[in-house]
């Protein structure tokens, strides 16, 4: 009689994640899952469970407005030790929401903030502070997503909606957000980061001097106190 050959058991296949496409429903792990294995070949973002992709940006309603923000977010950032600035990271707001904000400030952990740093790299929980530079995205940056930063308890947005010349800040009061309004000379005032100052009218003008201006002007009426109010 022949003994009975066993074949070895074939080799696992492995499941490649499903590429992304806007429209998709899915979880927060798994659109990280989705976004990783496509490497540079997309940007997107996941907004109440719906994934959108991201469009290349134009220098004049994108590019150089982002710049002058960031450049704006990061001064104030270098004379405030207890916050840190990033420009497009991906941020886990929840289990549904997975923006890329075009720059943010938040509070350190040491100094009673919400958010860190998790061991993958993302930051997780809500920042202090979101801009978003909105041109052909003003419709989708003033409602789905302000809804996102809504639900996450985001204290303070910004909108710079480039095509409409004009500037949105909102700030959180109990569960709505409420414009702030600016003073007769065009200046924005943060109810929450001393000294975070922002000349509207200099912003509009692409004009970094004035931005810069104005926000040294903040922080030298701050003092040397730099603690996010409660």
């Amino acid at each position: 009689m022949q003994p009975t050959i066993v074949p070895p058991p074939a080799p696992a296949r492995k499941t490649r994640p499903l590429p992304l496409h806007p429209g998709d429903h899915l979880s927060a792990s798994e659109f990280l899952r989705r976004y990783e294995a496509a490497g540079d070949q997309v940007k997107a973002e996941l907004i109440n469970g719906v994934v959108y992709l991201m469009f290349p940006a134009h220098f004049e309603a994108h590019g150089k407005p982002d710049s002058i923000i960031s450049f704006w977010l990061g001064y104030y950032a270098t004379f405030t030790p207890s916050i840190e600035h990033a420009l497009g990271p991906t941020v886990k707001l929840s289990r549904i929401d997975v923006p890329e904000p075009d720059s943010l400030l938040f509070l350190k952990r040491e100094a009673g903030g919400n958010c860190r740093i998790t061991p993958d790299d993302y930051l997780s929980g809500a920042p202090e502070f979101v801009a978003e530079v909105s041109a052909s995205s003003a419709s989708y940056d003033s409602h789905e997503k302000l809804q996102a930063y809504l639900r996450a308890g985001v204290r303070e947005y910004l909108i710079w909606r480039t095509y409409d010349e004009a500037v949105d800040w909102f700030v959180l009061r109990e569960d709505e957000y409420v414009p702030v309004e600016p003073d007769t000379e065009g200046i924005l005032r943060s109810p929450y980061l001393p000294g975070l100052w922002l000349n509207t009218k200099a912003l509009l003008a692409h004009d970094r001097q004035g931005v810069l201006r104005t926000l040294e002007e903040g922080l030298k009426a701050r003092g040397t106190g730099d603690q996010v109010k409660s």
